[in-house]
C-alpha cells in the first residue's frame, strides 16, 4: 500500500471538486476546488487529519474513505481506486467482462468499420464482422490470445506492425490502464496472474509498470497484414462505453486513401457474422 499515492489521490480530488457541485457556497476561493477545512466537515474528520492524510502520514479506515467518496460525490471509478489505494476491495472486486446489448448494438452498427471490445484488463469481449474480415483474429494456441496487452508485450501480433513512435505509445497505453485496473481491482486473481506474468516474460512492460506514464491521447496506427490484399494502415481510437465498464478500439482508414479502399474490399468479400463474442481461448 503506498500512502503517499492515497495522498496524492485525495489531494486531487478535492482540488477538482467544484464547491458549487457538493452544495458549498462558492465565494472568492484563492485557490480552486474544496478547502481542506470543508472536505473535514463534510466527512467528519478534523482538518489536521485531511491534511496528514494528504501527506501520506495517515491510513484511513474503510468508513473514512467512504465519508471521504460521499462528501465529495466521487464517480464510481474514483471511489473504487480509493479504496484499492487505501488497501480495500473494491465493490466486488472483479473487473466486469459481459457485453451488454448496447455495447452489442455498437459493434454491429459500425458494419463496414473493424470494432472490438475489451474489458479493462484487455480481455477482447466482442469484435465484428468488419475486424474478423482483417484476418488478424486470435488462435486458439495460447490461453491469452485475446489478451491485447498480452499479444502485444509477447509480439504475437505478427500479422500488425506500428512504427516505433506508434509502438512505443501503444505499449504505455496498455500498460498505464493495466494499472489502473488492477488499482481498481485488487481481488481479481486472472488480472493478478496476468500482471505477473507480463511483468516476468516483459522487460518493457514490467519498466512501464514500475514507472507508468500518463496517456493523455488515445488514438494510434497500425498496419495490418492481408493475406489477400496486402498491407492496411488504420488508425485506430479508443472509446470507452460507461455502462458496461468496457471500451472500443475502432479503426479507421483515411477517406479517399488506398488503404480505405483495400479494407472496403476486404469488408465487402467478408461473408462472416456481423458480431462475434470471444473469450480468452478463442472465438465461441
Amino acid at each position: 500500500m503506498a500512502l503517499q499515492d492515497l495522498g496524492a489521490e485525495v489531494r486531487r480530488l478535492r482540488e477538482n471538486t467544484e464547491p458549487a457541485a457538493i452544495g458549498l457556497p462558492v465565494g472568492r476561493r484563492r485557490a480552486r476546488g474544496v478547502r481542506r477545512e470543508e472536505l473535514a466537515e463534510l466527512a467528519g474528520v478534523s482538518a489536521d487529519y485531511v491534511r496528514r492524510l494528504e501527506q501520506g502520514r495517515r491510513h484511513p479506515s474503510a468508513a473514512v474513505v467512504n465519508a471521504i467518496a460521499r462528501a465529495l460525490c466521487v464517480r464510481p471509478a474514483e471511489y473504487e481506486r480509493l479504496c484499492a489505494l487505501a488497501g480495500y476491495a473494491a465493490a466486488d472486486g472483479q473487473v466486469p467482462r459481459a457485453a451488454g446489448s448496447g455495447a452489442m448494438r455498437l459493434l454491429e452498427r459500425f458494419a463496414d468499420t473493424p470494432v472490438f471490445l475489451t474489458d479493462a484488463a484487455w480481455n477482447v469481449v466482442a469484435v465484428n464482422g468488419a475486424w474478423m474480415a482483417l484476418g488478424a483474429g486470435a488462435s486458439n494456441r495460447q490461453a491469452r490470445d485475446w489478451n491485447v496487452a498480452w499479444r502485444t508485450f509477447s509480439h504475437a501480433h505478427r500479422e500488425i506492425s506500428r512504427d516505433d513512435d506508434h509502438a512505443a505509445a501503444f505499449r504505455a497505453t496498455l500498460a498505464a490502464r493495466l494499472h489502473s485496473t488492477s488499482l481498481r481491482y485488487p481481488a481479481d486473481e486472472p488480472l493478478a496472474e496476468l500482471v505477473d506474468e507480463l511483468r516476468t516474460t516483459s522487460r518493457s512492460f514490467d519498466s512501464l509498470w514500475r514507472a507508468p506514464r500518463t496517456v493523455a491521447d488515445h488514438g494510434n496506427r497500425a498496419v495490418f497484414r492481408h493475406a489477400g490484399v496486402g498491407d492496411i494502415a488504420l488508425d485506430g481510437t479508443l472509446l470507452q462505453v460507461p455502462g458496461d465498464n468496457l471500451q472500443a478500439v475502432v479503426l479507421t482508414a483515411a477517406p479517399g486513401s488506398a488503404d480505405a479502399g483495400r479494407l472496403d474490399e476486404v469488408v465487402r468479400a467478408s461473408t462472416g457474422p456481423a458480431v462475434v463474442r470471444v473469450g480468452q481461448a478463442g472465438p465461441g
